[in-house]
């Protein structure tokens, strides 16, 4: 009997189920509910009536939106599995989950355009050190054989992919599996358990010889099973699951079982698989370099607002217990009071009294604390276990409630919605008097849009954020501004002569001042100083004036109607008519991009550059990451605002970049004149 496993890992586990876009996740965890009974029946993703289709939002679009949480048992034990979207755009969601899960079943499909996806999918896993398996779903709609599907996939995997099962075919249709561990054969049944049965003659051959291959890999692992394969000793069954568990703990395989999801094909051995194999929470507490102790550790997985029950956060009891009324420190120092345990299956919730190390539960009203966090019940917290870093934003729009009455109440709602989504960002541009709201792609905000005017009722207005254009001049000028009015007792008099000269690129403003003999005292050489500043923050092109230098070099004044606001007004008149003749110019910023692509759509990515007024810099294979590439490139901030809905367009969803700020630019013509009339503001 083999030793390197130790044997079955009990108590609570929990599973996160990730894949590719439109791989059949929702459908798996639907299949798995049905089958361990904790659903009646199993619902198709097209009724939008699954346990992952509880939001508006995921019914409308026809597809998982959010982290989904079901806990079920299993033979006894208990399994809490988290489906997590697909998309790239609300691919986030997953870190934290993935963070605190025991092991990961990754949903994959004989699609070579997803392959990217399942990458991006796998690395993170990688990144992360979670144990996978890999379930290969539609099994009854592939083309090709699954070992020939392992070709095509194992690109996107770091370790190898390890074929437990091979289909059972009868003229041509895949009626039901073989089990190369137990050597047995499945018939499927449609939504119930399959039919154990003999291996057909015809397919002992095929059975073998996947066998053989399957044990060959494990041997990598194992110098014992590596000799009897030499010496052609069969090796007992329940060495070869030792094995199976072990490499899969350890990541060093990533065990392939089959089925079709959406017939309940395949699940209960899926299901046999996790409850074997699968690592419990004295692992997943290792991976992530937990203290060892007594204290009661809490990882938190997800913030979900509810319309009545308030905030809850998903959260993974790491160590010790958590019972109602339980006070836990946060980080910072602070501490919070848990007020509710709750078993959370979808939408739905079951009261608990006490939640011990290894169950998945969410914890009531915990107001102060985030998504990522790590809790304790020791004085003083515990640093975090790990640290999530959201991706840069690729996508924003200005946000406005359609009535002014609604602008706090939107500011709020918004606020809880990034607490859901950390990956959200918002900020107020001061300049534009915009609310700009940034996330991972078009359809993220507009999710956001529509909880917004749906579950908070908060009809709203968007539009893509205003370009942060400046203007400069090409010449020099000198300019008289004489600002004299008479009212009655004091009056108001300022005369200043201003040069005006451009500065290189770059330089922002300077002011000096070349006075002499008195003719504007001093006291009002600061006055000239904040009116000229304040004439730049709108040019004549109506936007803020960089790169330009003023030098105060003659003037007078009144010994009684002078003042500091006489000066500031001529400052500004002056500014305003030697402006005009130093040929103003508008600048628009220009930034560097930087984009990571699969190599197969490299040439698409490099044809829509220019299409942007972009220039291209150059593009190599991305470091450490076989099939993809990075392309650099120069891109007007203007024509950014929706290149991601291209690039993903052009990459089956998959490409993204990231821009920082890399120079300003002049801007003529048309495009100017658009500018203007768009943004430009009067001086």
């Amino acid at each position: 009997m083999g030793t390197r496993a130790g044997g079955r890992r009990t108590g609570p586990k929990c599973i996160a189920i990730v894949g590719p876009f439109a791989s059949g996740k929702t459908t798996l965890l639907e299949a798995i509910l049905a089958r361990t009974g904790s659903i009646p029946r199993q619902n198709p993703v097209s009724s939008g009536n699954t346990v992952s289709d509880h939001s508006p939002e995921a019914r409308a679009h026809a597809m998982s939106v959010e982290a989904t949480v079901a806990t079920t048992e299993f033979m006894g034990e208990q399994i809490t599995f988290v489906d997590c979207p697909g998309s790239i755009e609300f691919s986030f969601e997953a870190e934290p989950v993935l963070a605190a899960c025991d092991l990961a079943v990754v949903v994959a499909e004989a699609d070579e355009k997803k392959i990217p996806a399942l990458q991006l999918i796998m690395r993170k896993l990688d990144d992360l050190g979670v144990p996978r398996i890999l379930f290969l779903n539609k099994v009854d709609k592939a083309i090709i054989g699954v070992r020939d599907t392992l070709k095509m996939l194992q690109p996107a995997s770091a370790v190898p992919l390890l074929l437990r099962q091979i289909p059972l075919r009868k003229d041509g249709v895949v009626i039901g599996s073989i089990d190369l561990a137990l050597e047995r054969a499945y018939i499927y049944r449609e939504y119930a358990e399959s039919e154990v049965a003999q291996i057909p003659g015809d397919d002992k051959a095929r059975e073998l010889e996947a066998r053989f291959s399957m044990l060959e890999t494990l041997a990598d692992h194992d110098d014992q099973l590596m000799e009897q394969l030499l010496e052609e000793i069969e090796p007992p069954k329940d060495a070869v699951f030792d094995d199976l568990a072990a490499d899969l703990r350890d990541g060093a395989v990533t065990p392939v079982l089959i089925g079709t999801a959406e017939k309940g094909n395949g699940v209960l051995r899926l299901l046999k698989a996790i409850r074997h194999d699968a690592p419990d929470i004295e692992a997943t507490r290792k991976r992530l370099g937990a203290p060892d102790g007594a204290a009661t550790l809490v990882q938190v997985m997800k913030t979900i607002h509810t319309p009545h029950g308030g905030k809850l956060s998903v959260s993974r009891i790491l160590s010790g217990q958590v019972v109602d009324g339980s006070e836990l420190w946060l980080p910072g120092g602070d501490t919070a009071k848990v007020s509710g345990i709750y078993r959370m299956l979808g939408k739905d919730q079951v009261k608990l009294t006490i939640a011990k190390a290894g169950d998945t539960v969410a914890l009531g009203k915990l107001d102060e604390v985030k998504t990522g966090q790590t809790l304790s019940s020791a004085k003083g917290g515990t640093k975090p276990l790990v640290q999530f870093e959201p991706p840069q934003p690729v996508f924003a729009f200005a946000l406005r409630p359609k009535e002014r009455k609604d602008e706090v109440k939107m500011s709020a709602a918004i606020q809880r919605l990034a607490e859901e989504d950390p990956s959200l960002s918002l900020r107020h541009n001061q300049e534009s008097a915009e609310t700009v709201l940034s996330g991972h792609g078009e359809m993220h905000l507009r999710v956001v849009r529509e909880r917004l005017e749906g579950k908070n009722q908060i009809p709203v207005e968007g539009h893509p954020p205003a370009v942060p254009y400046r203007e400069t001049i090409r010449k020099s000028a000198q300019q008289r501004g004489r600002h004299k009015k008479q009212s009655g007792g004091h009056g108001q008099f300022g005369d200043v002569v201003i040069e005006i000269k451009p500065l290189p690129r770059g330089s922002g403003f300077q002011f000096t001042d070349t006075i002499t003999g008195g003719v504007v005292p001093k006291t009002y050489i600061q006055s000239v100083e904040t009116g000229v500043r304040d004439y730049l923050k709108f040019g004549p092109l109506g936007f803020p004036v960089v790169d330009v230098a003023v030098n105060l070099s003659d003037g007078s004044y009144h010994a009684v109607d002078s003042s500091d606001m006489a000066f500031q007004m001529a400052a500004r008149l002056a500014m305003k008519e030697g402006m005009a003749a130093c040929l103003p110019v508008l600048l628009e910023p220009v930034m560097k991009v930087e984009i990571v692509t699969p190599s197969d759509a490299t040439s698409k990515i490099i044809a829509l550059i220019p299409q942007r007024r972009g220039q291209i810099l150059g593009y190599d294979a991305r470091p450490d990451w076989p099939g993809w590439d990075v392309v650099e490139a120069t891109m007007p901030q203007a024509e950014i605002g929706d290149l991601i809905i291209e690039l993903r367009s052009a990459t089956a969803g998959v490409a993204s970049y990231r821009a920082v700020f890399d120079h300003m630019a002049e801007l003529t013509g048309r495009l100017a004149d658009e500018a203007m009339n768009t943004n430009g503001k009067a001086a």
